[in-house]
């Protein structure tokens, strides 16, 4: 029998972490943290928290289901925070144990551990290749197929065991044009399905959307529409996107030098996201620069502000948190933004209440300075129904444990499973946080 544990994600988007076990060994897959929890509260330092405090706050998953459990590995799907951003404070409870994930997550998850203040964090962490089969007791292995999201070296984790694998895949689209030449890995997920799969847990925040998601090349021709319509004579031009996006960074970067205006990136986030994607290969920084600190980020754009037709600004705040670098420009800080300015909006609305109060309050600034607003030239890296169909064909699963969502999403997983021949009860399992299913 395999147990798996549903510990975050099951309930809202965020906080993902989920535990597979076999035998008595356990495999925990992400550890993640739903930011929104900590940014009601002001003045929390996130660094210098107990675990059990933000677990209080709801901001970090409950992992006491395995407390005494013999966890023999942790497995990181990809980089985003709500996917690794509670490593540093979950991981001690298990010292030792290894971590693994691929390289960018890796290198991400080392920086989320290196700025933490209140534990020390002993586990080691393994960079791991896309094919790779780790075994990490008799009788569990584990591996990460390539696939397709919205920063690199995202994976789909599959955990093999002597009852068949348990692929999670959370989170995914299937993007067949993507302009970084990642590709999704169908030979290998096709192959995963004929060796049979007990359990399938995918994500769900978009399987309500009856489409498939669109490429990321898309996204590109979007911005390249807007940019480079004839007469184009905008003097300030100010781009905000998600820092992990590399691939949205490098088509920003692109336009600006066609262009003929420098790149200039503008927060902490995107100079720490690009720069190990630099490292790595995954970006070219071609004519831009990366700013950070308090007195570069003030110096660089006192300079832009007294010639703005010469640069692209590509700067953090999309979502209108505190603190960012957009924010602070409609509050009046940083740069005089006003009406020769036009911000692009290259990212959605993350749909929850804060988000979407914090990014209402920030148009509402850039209108009243007169500024010129294009909004939506995005494409979600999450998966569709149509993608999420795919999938299950592809893999044939035996169970699925729908996850990553609101209750309301997983119950539109469950209604396309259905379509699918499966049923609620018998072999689609809806869970909760905090919950166990057996799957014999």
């Amino acid at each position: 029998m395999i147990k798996v544990y549903t510990l975050g994600g099951y309930e809202e988007v965020g906080k993902n972490m989920t535990a597979i076990e076999y035998q008595g060994e356990v495999v925990v897959i992400d550890m993640g943290i739903r930011l929104d929890r900590v940014l009601i509260h002001e003045d929390v330092n996130f660094q210098q928290m107990s675990s059990r405090d933000l677990r209080k706050l709801g901001a970090i998953p409950d992992d006491s289901p395995l407390k005494n459990k013999k966890v023999v590995a942790i497995a990181l799907s990809h980089g985003h925070l709500d996917h690794i951003g509670a490593i540093a404070k979950l991981a001690p409870h298990y010292p030792n144990v290894p971590i693994y994930g691929t390289p960018y997550t890796i290198k991400l998850a080392k920086g989320e551990v290196r700025s933490e203040q209140y534990f020390e964090v002993t586990n080691p962490m393994y960079e791991t290749q896309y094919g790779e089969i780790v075994q990490v007791s008799e009788n569990l292995a584990i591996e990460f197929v390539q696939i397709t999201h919205s920063i690199p070296h995202s994976s789909i984790v599959v955990v093999h065991t002597p009852e068949g694998a348990v692929v999670y895949a959370c989170d995914y689209k299937f993007d067949n044009h993507n302009p970084i030449g990642e590709k999704p890995d169908y030979k290998r997920l096709k192959e995963i399905g004929q060796e049979g799969v007990k359990v399938l847990i995918p994500e769900s925040t978009r399987v309500a959307e009856e489409t498939k998601t669109p490429s990321e090349a898309s996204a590109k021709l979007l911005l390249e529409d807007f940019f480079y319509y004839e007469g184009m004579e905008e003097k300030g031009l100010i781009a905000t996107t998600f820092a992990s996006h590399i691939a949205r960074l490098q088509e920003l970067i692109e336009i600006a030098n066609n262009m003929g205006r420098q790149a200039v990136l503008v927060g902490r986030s995107l100079a720490k996201y690009t720069g190990i994607a630099k490292q790595l290969g995954l970006i070219k920084m071609k004519g831009a620069k990366a700013v950070r600190s308090p007195n570069a980020v003030q110096k660089t754009l006192r300079e832009v502000s007294q010639a703005r037709e010469n640069y692209l600004l590509i700067v953090t705040g999309h979502q209108g948190e505190p603190g960012a670098v957009l924010t602070r420009m409609a509050n009046g800080e940083l740069y005089d933004i006003g009406k020769d300015d036009t911000v692009v909006f290259s990212a959605g609305v993350i749909p929850n209440p804060l988000n979407i109060a914090q990014r209402y309050a920030l148009e509402t600034k850039l209108r009243m300075r007169g500024v010129r607003m294009v909004k939506d030239l995005h494409v979600s890296g999450h998966a569709s129904r149509e993608d999420h169909r795919y999938l299950i064909k592809l893999l044939n699963p035996e169970n699925i444990i729908p996850a990553h969502g609101e209750f309301r999403m997983l119950t539109h997983y469950a209604e396309l499973a259905e379509e699918e021949g499966y049923l609620i009860g018998r072999d689609v399992f809806v869970s909760r946080n905090g919950y166990k299913v057996d799957v014999r």
